[in-house]
């Protein structure tokens, strides 16, 4: 029957282990702890119970994500419309300081070209007033008839005005000032010159008429120099002024544009490069998002792909890994914290240990949230058990391995023995050896290995350790018998593992045969045919006569090749022990399953608690061997000791390695035993149950008949189960075997049979498990004893028992012990230990104990009719004369029914 364990059904529901406990323990479902396993049977009720509060936690789920993805949405909406805003209002701000400093700007150059403007119209109009009253003077003094004294004015004016033009030039420009200088000083020589050579000539011809020398010499003046008259001279400085003003003026706009220009357009090339690194810092960010996206889910993917491989949960793979009971210093180790951390938080939660006492798993559970680490608490098998990741690239294809299952004498040997003869009649010389447990064929140039039917107690076995070695089970079922309580059993064991079934309806060449009977009978149990829309396969075989075998072996290799079997040769072998035994001559031997990598003669391995080198391996026809490949089934020789069936193997490169992992697991199996927990027996029921809440009684019942179950199932159900919940977890006909005696270990139940005997591996079997196994010859003896054992478990009632009663005479006070009333006891005896009740004219004022009861000056314990005595009353003095004392006590009285 398949289990899950609690903490993965809370899981499966979204609840904690500890909620779903509390559920449980409601149910009156037996689960101690998170890591406790719970039949298909209580996972179904758990399911139907919790569904209401599943689907209020899912739609609470749902609806506290849309509610956050709400949030989150409209948190980033209002982020981006805040970044908006402040991008606008930063925009705005930058636009209006530029736009202040270009306008501060233009009032500053404004304001400097104006005052440098009025400063030099004021120098010039000073300039152009000192020479002219310069000139008018000297006009003045010079005569008008003497031309040679006026050809000397005129020099002189000359030169004033060249040494004026030349300061002029000289405040306009030091590069022009030189060539301005240059040039003037050039006309003058000229002019000097020429007035020389006039002068000469005017000296010589002075017979020329005095007119015609004035015509000549006049025109010279305004001629050869470069000033104007004094009339004219004023509007011609005035317009060479105004002409170096507009230059000014235009240089100035033009270089005033240039800057606006180079502002704007450093201005431009600012923002657009703000905006390409906005721009670009988003696009880097997105990346970078991307990135992290894509590694994380690459983790994940990895993790996933680790964790199947394990077969273990994604989120166990980054938990801290501690055994059952384990220690508080191992757990602090574990973690890598300091012991005295776990000491506190266990004080706190009042349950304080020391550091070599064991924690149960909820206290290891509870720590470990508490510091925000995460734990796996790892059983006792899954820690005999290994975990192995092969890359894909290495597998390959393997043999299927199949088991053979299904009731006596329905003909599993025969059709063994049928498909011997099969690998006979392709060549292949051999037979099957019943004690190796296993054997292969050939059908079709490729290998099938077969699990005999002995097999059958160890893949119970290995199930139960979470082992799965069988790829394919073969379900034989006579077709003139039909479903039988064996097939039940082989259908519940094939589907805990989740193996698939293959049904081969034997006996088929009987008359009475009727096959759709059978596979009418099996619907009920979940094994459909395919040609019914099924997922089984059906062959109709006859293992007498040989007929249907080759299509049986065809069947199994297409369910093979659909489940794609494949392993890696090219490792380190492992597998699983199918059988072992001691024998007298040989020692320890084992019979092996490969299911992974490759064993060599000489190997070092370890099987459960045992170890040692491969001596010899020996084939199904007992010849030697030297390797065995997946799927193949070997006899070794060479451990020390017989290891268990279903014990898991593995091969070990150093021989001390393994040596040291069998003797921890031997010490661990010893201190195990030492602390191992009996099972239930009708007898403890009451004394075991009363220490836990939950209220439960398992059964496995194996009767002679059918009506017998029946009758008992049909009595068990009339009970009275509101506190006490009677569980018939397994039933069937036949004698109990050592099959019966794991369920019930493992299930902590009684087994019950009814005209039936155990086995001789059962009784070894329960005597070792400490199962208890009751056989009844009376149905109603049977019954009587579970009634019996029913109501002691259930909680006795209390009830309230009056001891006596005792009448106020008269009070008086006592210093340090108060008011205290002086009584006689009327009815039956009254002790220190009793509780009182006063009673005033017959309603009840005050409910509580005695503070002191004496006699005369001594204490004493009780106090019997007929006697008088004085009597306190702790926390009450409100004590008066006629006053009625009653003492009762609370007694717990078993219930009968």
């Amino acid at each position: 029957m398949a289990k899950v364990r609690v903490s993965s059904l809370a899981k499966e529901f979204g609840m904690t282990s500890k909620e779903l406990l509390d559920q449980l323990a409601e149910m009156k479902i037996p689960a101690k702890s998170a890591s406790s396993a719970l039949e298909d049977a209580y996972v179904s009720m758990v399911k139907k119970k919790l569904a209401p509060v599943i689907e209020a936690r899912s739609a609470e789920i749902e609806a506290k994500k849309i509610a956050e993805q709400q949030a989150a949405a409209a948190e980033e909406a209002a982020a981006k419309a805040e970044a908006e805003k402040e991008r606008i209002a930063a925009e705005a701000r930058r636009e209006e300081e530029r736009r202040l400093s270009l306008a501060a700007q233009a009032a500053e150059e404004a304001a400097r070209a104006a005052a440098e403007e009025a400063a030099r119209e004021a120098a010039r109009k000073e300039k152009e007033r000192i020479a002219a009253e310069e000139l008018e003077a000297k006009r003045r003094a010079v005569p008008a008839s003497d031309s040679g004294s006026r050809f000397r004015s005129l020099l002189d004016q000359i030169a004033a005005q060249e040494a004026v033009l030349k300061e002029k030039k000289e405040e306009d420009a030091k590069k022009q000032a030189a060539s301005a200088s240059e040039r003037p000083a050039r006309k003058g020589r000229g002019q000097r010159g020429q007035r020389g050579e006039r002068s000469d000539r005017g000296s010589a011809t002075n017979e020329a008429p005095a007119h015609r020398r004035r015509s000549n010499a006049a025109p010279a003046v305004p001629g050869n120099v470069d000033f104007p008259s004094p009339d004219k001279g004023g509007k011609g400085k005035k317009r060479k002024g105004s002409a170096h003003v507009e230059e000014d003026r235009y240089a100035r706009m033009a270089r005033e544009a240039e800057e606006y220009s180079r502002e704007k357009v450093l201005e431009e090339a600012r923002a657009a490069v703000e905006e390409a690194s906005r721009e670009s810092t988003g696009r880097r960010k997105k990346r970078k998002e991307k990135r992290e996206r894509e590694a994380e889910q690459l983790k994940q993917e990895k993790k996933l792909e680790e964790a199947i491989a394990q077969g273990i949960n994604p989120e166990d793979l980054d938990a801290v890994k501690v055994s059952e009971g384990v220690t508080v210093a191992e757990l602090a180790e574990a973690l890598d914290v300091s012991a005295n951390d776990i000491i506190k938080r266990l004080f706190l939660l009042g349950t304080p240990l020391t550091m070599t006492q064991s924690m149960s798993n909820d206290l290891v559970e509870l720590v470990a949230d508490d510091m925000g680490r995460k734990v796996r608490i790892v059983t006792a098998e899954e820690e005999n058990s290994f975990s192995f990741y092969d890359d894909p690239k290495d597998l390959k294809p393997r043999p299927p391995v199949v088991t053979v299952m299904g009731h006596v004498d329905h003909g599993k040997t025969s059709l063994l023995d049928a498909i011997r003869h099969t690998n006979v009649w392709s060549g292949e010389a051999g037979g099957i050896t019943q004690h190796i447990g296993a054997s292969e064929v050939m059908i079709n140039g490729r290998k099938i290995t077969f699990v005999d039917t002995p097999g059958h107690e160890a893949f119970t076995a290995m199930r139960a350790r979470g082992a799965k070695i069988t790829d394919v089970v073969v379900l034989v079922v006579a077709a003139d018998d039909g479903v039988m309580p064996q097939t039940i059993e082989a259908i519940n064991h094939s589907k805990a593992a989740g193996v698939p079934i293959i049904v081969a309806v034997n006996k088929c060449d009987k008359e009475e045969a009727n096959p759709d009977k059978v596979r009418q009978m099996l619907t009920e149990y979940g094994i459909i045919p395919e040609e019914w829309g099924g997922q089984n396969m059906f062959v109709n075989v006859s293992a007498k006569k040989n007929i249907g075998i080759d299509e049986l072996l065809e069947t199994i290799l297409l369910q093979a090749d659909v489940l794609e079997l494949k392993a890696n040769p090219d490792t380190f072998a492992s597998g699983n022990i199918i059988e072992a035994k001691l024998d007298r001559g040989r020692g320890p031997v084992a019979t092996l399953l490969v299911t992974r990598g490759t064993l060599h003669v000489g190997d070092t391995i370890v099987a459960g608690q045992s170890y040692g080198s491969v001596r010899a391996m020996l084939d199904q026809h007992g010849e030697h061997k030297d390797e065995a490949r997946p799927s193949d089934a070997v006899e070794i020789l060479g451990l020390n000791s017989v290891p268990a069936a279903g014990d898991e193997f593995r091969v070990f490169e150093d021989a001390r390695d393994a040596r040291d992992l069998a003797e921890q697991r031997a010490l661990k199996a010893r201190i195990e035993e030492q602390n191992k927990v009996k099972h239930v027996t009708l007898e403890t029921l009451f004394e075991e149950m009363s220490q836990n809440e939950l209220k439960e009684l398992n059964l496995v019942v194996k009767a002679d008949t059918q009506g017998t179950i029946e009758a008992l199932a049909d009595s068990i159900g009339k009970m009275d189960q509101s506190e006490v919940h009677i569980n018939i977890i397994h039933s069937a006909v036949g004698a109990i075997s050592e099959t019966d005696v794991s369920l019930a270990a493992a299930s902590n139940a009684i087994i019950i049979g009814f005209g039936v005997r155990p086995q001789g591996k059962a009784r070894d079997a329960a005597e070792k498990e400490s199962v208890q196994i009751k056989t009844y010859s009376i149905i109603y003896k049977a019954i009587e004893d579970i009634d019996a054992a029913r109501i002691g478990m259930l909680a006795p009632t209390e009830e309230e028992v009056q001891t006596g009663c005792a009448e106020v005479r008269d009070t008086f006070r006592v210093p340090k012990a108060g008011l205290i009333a002086g009584c006689m006891v009327t009815e039956g005896e009254i002790s220190r230990d009793d509780k009182v009740r006063v009673v005033r004219d017959g309603v009840v004022i005050f409910d509580g104990e005695f503070g002191s009861m004496r006699r005369f000056k001594d204490d004493v314990k009780t106090v019997k009719n007929g006697y008088e005595c004085g009597l306190g009353i702790e926390k009450f003095q409100d004590i008066k004369v006629g006053d009625i004392f009653e003492a009762y006590k609370i007694v717990e009285v078993a219930r009968t029914e």
